[in-house]
């Protein structure tokens, strides 16, 4: 099996023993954890295994972007071959479905059913979480009626420019590219619009912003599940959808009309996040669930679908999406930071599995002569 394994995915060098490619190869092939069910070894698309001054390097190309499971598996095999390893990851993100918008390659819809939950604060550290994993990410502010991305990334009175009078350039802060109808016109203006004009102005934001390549968009949608939800819903060609939910169960109750909505449309559910999920006390450590417990995992098993991760009710998540900063940004190996980076990654790998063609999920169709 070892034979059959470095000529096919692992190509080495001499100057690596056979013992650490064989330590290397039998923890590989065994490791399993929430975004390699299958293994590391089974969507490993190339992986070359050689020795760079004292340090083992295992170079590969991944389809989705993972940098903190990554570290997490160097440093287990650092302890295991008594060596320092590394990774170094290339990640080929393909589009999962076609369209039209330049320079996106996936576009995921960040929702709730109901306002108040902490949908655009998960949605900006979301993307965030997966700028630290290791791609390219712009996110859009699709709540017209109450655009609150600008504040939360400290640019709330910025206004984008436009480099060829026809197409707006996004705002850049801390390698996001973001925009939103916050950037154009004052936050009274926007509220009072009818549904058809908030449909439209953010259909021009779509599709009239120069955006940079993307690994994905991230889209803030506003909460609810009415017709200007149903409309973007359709009008945007989303790869997948996330549900933001907290325990209590009316916003529950929300959230399994928000999957509903989605199901409508034929739009897949990626999983939901529970946010406020508990609050963890400083001084103890013990976990209180304010607003109830276990209910985002319910409605999860409910929908098949998968529970990407429960966020704390903390006052650090609070503070940061008030002054403009961001937490991953300020401590990207945080506590909070890593449970954010943690469910970037799931969002990711769901993406893959459920949807792109290459994942070993997919069904193959076999034609019978």
């Amino acid at each position: 099996m070892l034979s059959n394994f470095l000529s096919k995915k692992l190509f080495s060098k001499n100057d690596v023993s056979v013992e650490n490619q064989k330590a290397i190869h039998g923890f590989l092939d065994a490791y399993r954890c929430d975004i390699f069910p299958e293994g590391l070894i089974a969507i490993a698309q190339t992986m070359t295994l050689l020795m760079v001054k004292n340090n083992l390097v295992i170079k590969l190309s991944l389809p989705f972007p993972c940098d903190g499971q990554l570290h997490d598996i160097a440093e287990q095999l650092t302890e295991l071959i008594e060596q320092p390893v590394s990774f170094d990851a290339e990640y080929h993100i393909e589009p999962v479905r076609q369209h039209k918008i330049k320079g996106i390659k996936n576009i995921i819809a960040v929702s709730s059913g109901k306002g108040g939950v902490g949908k655009s604060t998960t949605a900006v550290n979301l993307a965030y979480g997966l700028i630290a994993e290791g791609c390219n990410v712009g996110i859009l502010d699709a709540d017209i009626y109450g655009p609150s991305i600008p504040t939360m990334l400290g640019l709330k009175g910025a206004k984008p420019t436009s480099n060829d009078g026809k197409l707006i350039t996004p705002l850049e802060v801390n390698h996001l590219s973001a925009m939103s109808i916050g950037f154009l016109v004052d936050d009274a203006n926007a509220t009072v619009w009818r549904g058809p004009m908030a449909s439209r102005a953010f259909s021009q934001l779509l599709n009239e912003t120069d955006w940079p390549d993307l690994d994905y968009l991230i889209v803030d949608m506003p909460p609810g599940t009415g017709d200007i939800q149903l409309t973007l819903a359709q009008q945007v060609p989303v790869a997948g959808a996330l549900v933001i939910t907290t325990p209590q169960d009316i916003a529950l109750m929300d959230a399994i009309k928000g999957m509903a909505m989605f199901e409508q449309v034929k739009l897949p559910v990626l999983g939901i996040i529970e946010n406020m999920s508990y609050h963890q006390c400083e001084n103890c450590g013990h976990q209180s669930h304010l607003f109830g417990e276990g209910g985002g995992k319910r409605i999860a098993e409910d929908a098949k679908t998968q529970l990407l991760g429960q966020l704390p009710l903390d006052i650090r998540i609070r503070e940061d999406a008030d002054s403009g900063s961001c937490v991953i940004n300020e401590n990207s190996t945080g506590e909070i930071a890593l449970l954010y980076r943690n469910i970037a990654r799931k969002v990711a790998a769901q993406l893959y599995y459920q949807l792109d063609m290459r994942s070993p999920t997919t069904a193959e169709v076999v034609v019978e002569q």
